[in-house]
């Protein structure tokens, strides 16, 4: 691999299509690139740009859908490209765009050996951390100061009919994740819920709406407020932004919960803290509550299950869930 020529202006792309958690991920990198005196530019997938577009550490932001995409790339002559997707498709995309392209280690023998045998090799680390290993040879550091989520200063949702008073304390709990199997059973979260006093707001996406209805239905008491479906990605972070505390399965909204430094309380069942996604430099005093069915992750991503009859997550209790939240709120 070839150096940097410090006399020529130094231009980075970065690579990541998706998802929105594995997005917010690379917040570290881009601002380390940043600081180290790079213009940065980005190349995402068009329904994930939500997630990067306020970012104000990226200069230019490419669409992968873009027409023309690489043409317009080589044009730019970039000094670095780092690769964090590391598929074939970016494979095919970063191809001749720099002499120094660094990719990252995926490390996806080490997980499957994880998730098989349950041998961990990965020995906690985590994904920001394969990120800045691409990068051991420029020099370039993380700064310790966590993950990034933009969100502009005059931005609102007063707009919005929205009942819950975002200034008072409230609790913010994402119902929603990639796969089913890693949603923890809306029946925990109703019992929890009954339990709880501070207001509640339900966030998730528009498929989490009918179990977001059905929380509502269900708590008895009036002081829980169903978001899901209703709010864009911006609008959620707000929310999230704003509360006491986030409770959250594994999924991109609790990466950006990580970014606003909150304190989280996050769910791990067929997928585990120990693949290396878990809140980055979240808060101190958050807490991991992780399904004990099985010691070692039962898939990568969380799309199938090693039990036969339920899913891991379904252990987590809620009492177990409520008495984390009183530990955190009376923190």
């Amino acid at each position: 691999m070839g150096g940097i020529n410090q006399k020529k202006r130094k231009k980075a792309l970065v690579i990541r299509f998706s998802a929105i958690g594995d997005i917010v991920l690379t917040s570290p990198i881009i601002r380390a690139l940043k600081g180290a005196g790079f213009q940065v530019d980005y190349v995402v997938k068009g329904k994930f740009k939500h997630a990067i577009e306020n970012n104000q550490n990226v200069d230019k932001l490419f669409i992968l859908e873009q027409e023309d995409l690489k043409e317009e790339l080589l044009t730019q002559k970039y000094s670095l490209v780092v690769d964090l997707q590391n598929n074939l498709k970016s494979l095919r995309l970063r191809k001749g765009l720099s002499k120094n392209i660094r990719v990252v280690n995926k490390e996806n023998i080490k997980k499957l050996l994880l998730v098989r045998s349950g041998i961990d090799l990965l020995k906690n680390q985590h994904i920001v951390e394969r990120y800045f290993n691409s990068l051991n040879d420029l020099g370039v550091e993380d700064d310790g100061k966590g993950l990034d989520f933009f969100i502009p200063d005059d931005f609102n949702i007063e707009h919005k009919s929205i009942p819950l008073d975002l200034s008072k304390p409230y609790i913010s709990w994402v119902i929603g994740a990639s796969y089913p199997k890693k949603k923890l059973p809306i029946e925990h979260v109703i019992q929890t819920c009954n339990k709880i006093e501070i207001p509640i707001a339900i966030i998730g996406g528009p498929t989490d709406e009918a179990n977001g209805i059905e929380i509502i239905n269900s708590v008895e008491h009036p002081n829980i407020y169903n978001l899901c479906g209703k709010l864009s990605l911006m609008e959620s972070g707000f929310v999230l932004k704003k509360a006491s505390l986030v409770l959250s399965n594994d999924t991109g909204l609790m990466h950006i919960a990580s970014a606003f430094d909150k304190k989280i309380i996050s769910f791990w069942g067929c997928t585990k803290p120990s693949l290396g996604m878990s809140p980055y430099k979240s808060l101190s005093g958050s807490l991991e509550i992780v399904s004990k069915t099985h010691q070692a992750p039962c898939s990568k991503l969380g799309n199938r299950c090693k039990s036969k009859n339920k899913n891991c997550i379904q252990d987590i209790q809620p009492e177990a869930i409520l008495a984390s939240v009183k530990r955190l709120l009376d923190a």
